[in-house]
C-alpha cells in the first residue's frame, strides 16, 4: 500500500504538464539557514494585508526551502506543501514531508514550506483566552440539558468576543481566499511559471481555492484527504458523524487485541471507555484532565491509526490501575493558542454565520446518534457569534 502511494505521488508529480502559463517577475526572497534547522533555508516575502489595497499595509509570510538534490536536467521547479488546518504551521513541514517523498520527487523539486497568514511566523492572529479554551479541566463538552446548552452557547459567544478584542485589524483578512492569493505571491517570488502544490486535508481546500482564483497558473497538484468546499459547520458535523463511525472501528480493533484487557467485544470495550470517561468527568486526573480533555485526546487518536495502540494502553492503565498519566500526557489544545485562533478565524471568515438553531441542531444530532459524541471538531459553532 505504501509503495503504491509513493508510486502514485511520483507519477503525479513527474508526469508531463499539458500546458504552462507565464510567470510574473517579483523580488526574489533572500534565503538563509533556518534557526531551527540550518539544513533548511528560510526567508520572508511581503504580501498585502488587504488585496483590495495592494500598496497598503503588508504582512510577512515565512517560507522555507530544501533544494532539489538532482541534476539540472532532472529539475522541475518548486513544490509548495501544506500540512492542513486551518491554522497548521508549515515551515517545518517542508523537511518532514520531503523525507517521506520518493527520491525522484526529492531530486526534481525544491520543496517549499510556508506558514499561512495569521499562523506561526506569518503575523500570527491572536484570540486571547478563547473563552477559557486553554483552562483545564474544561467543562463537560457535551451539553445534555437546556441549561447546559445555554452555557455551551455562552462559551461560544465569549470565544467570539475574545477573538474580536484580540484579533484587531488582522482578523477580517485571515481567510482561505487571501491565503490562496499569498500562495500566488510565493509562486511569483520564486519565479515559477505555475504553482506545483501538495496539500493534505485543509491543504486540499487551499488548492481548490487557488485553482478557482488562478486556473491558468495551476501546475502539478496532489490533494490528499480532500476537504469538501461546503460551509464549515456542515463539514464539521459530517466529520463528527465520521468520528463516531471510526470510534466503533477503534472499539473493534481494541477488542481484537485481548492483551489490552478492555474486553473481547466492541460493546465491552465501549462500556470500559464510557466508564473511564465518566470517572474523569467526576474526578479529573491531576486536576487538569477531565471529560473535555479526554474527548480531545480521542478526537486526535481517531485521526491516525498509529495513535490507536498508545491510546488503548493508556486507557487500559487508567481502567485497571487508575493511572491517568498516559491519557493526560498530551493535554488538549496541544494545538497552541495561535492554532486555535487561526482555525476558528479562517472557518468563520470562509463561511456564512450559522443560526443558534443550526448550532444546537448540530450538537443534538451528533448527541442523538452515538452518545457521547466527539464535539472537539465543531470549531465552526463559534461562528454563530
Amino acid at each position: 500500500m505504501i509503495k503504491s502511494l509513493r508510486l502514485g505521488l511520483a507519477l503525479a508529480l513527474t508526469a508531463p504538464l499539458i500546458s504552462a502559463a507565464p510567470g510574473s517577475a517579483a523580488e526574489p526572497p533572500r534565503f538563509s539557514p533556518c534557526p531551527a534547522d540550518p539544513a533548511v533555508e528560510c526567508a520572508e516575502i511581503a504580501v498585502p494585508l488587504d488585496y483590495a489595497e495592494p500598496t497598503g499595509r503588508q504582512l510577512s509570510i515565512a517560507i522555507s526551502r530544501i533544494k532539489a538534490s538532482g541534476t539540472p536536467q532532472e529539475y522541475r521547479g518548486a513544490l509548495l506543501v501544506n500540512p492542513g488546518g486551518p491554522g497548521g504551521a508549515g515551515l517545518d513541514y517542508a523537511a518532514s514531508k520531503r523525507a517521506k517523498m520518493p527520491e525522484a520527487v526529492q531530486r526534481a523539486y525544491d520543496i517549499i514550506g510556508f506558514d499561512p497568514r495569521g499562523v506561526g511566523q506569518s503575523d500570527p492572529v491572536d484570540c486571547g483566552p478563547l473563552g477559557g479554551l486553554f483552562q483545564h479541566p474544561g467543562p463537560e463538552p457535551v451539553p445534555t440539558t437546556a441549561t447546559e446548552e445555554r452555557a455551551f452557547l455562552e462559551r461560544l459567544r465569549t470565544m467570539a468576543i475574545d477573538c474580536r478584542q484580540h484579533g484587531g485589524s488582522l482578523l477580517p483578512h485571515i481567510n482561505t481566499a487571501n491565503t490562496a492569493r499569498d500562495m500566488d505571491r510565493i509562486r511569483q517570488a520564486l519565479n515559477q511559471p505555475t504553482l506545483n502544490f501538495l496539500g493534505v486535508s485543509y491543504g486540499s481546500y487551499l488548492a481548490a481555492a487557488y485553482a478557482a482564483e488562478f486556473p491558468s497558473r495551476v501546475g502539478r497538484m496532489v490533494l490528499d484527504n480532500v476537504v469538501s468546499p461546503q460551509r464549515w459547520l456542515d463539514f464539521d458535523v459530517r466529520q463528527g458523524f465520521a468520528m463516531s463511525s471510526q470510534r466503533d472501528v477503534l472499539f473493534g480493533w481494541i477488542a481484537s487485541h485481548p492483551s489490552f484487557g478492555l474486553g473481547s467485544t466492541p460493546d465491552a470495550v465501549r462500556s470500559e471507555y464510557l466508564r473511564a470517561r465518566s470517572a474523569l468527568a467526576a474526578r479529573p486526573g491531576r486536576g487538569t484532565f477531565g471529560a473535555a480533555e479526554f474527548d480531545y485526546l480521542v478526537y486526535r487518536t481517531l485521526s491516525r491509526t498509529e495513535r490507536w495502540e498508545p491510546f488503548a494502553r493508556a486507557l487500559s492503565s487508567y481502567v485497571h490501575n487508575g493511572e491517568h498519566e498516559g491519557l493526560g500526557a498530551e493535554l488538549p489544545e496541544a494545538e497552541s493558542g495561535n492554532y486555535g485562533a487561526a482555525l476558528r478565524t479562517v472557518k468563520c471568515a470562509d463561511s456564512s454565520r450559522p443560526s443558534t438553531a443550526e448550532v444546537l441542531e448540530a450538537v443534538r444530532s451528533l448527541r442523538g446518534a452515538d452518545p457521547p459524541p466527539i464535539l472537539a471538531g465543531l470549531e465552526a459553532t463559534a461562528c454563530r457569534y
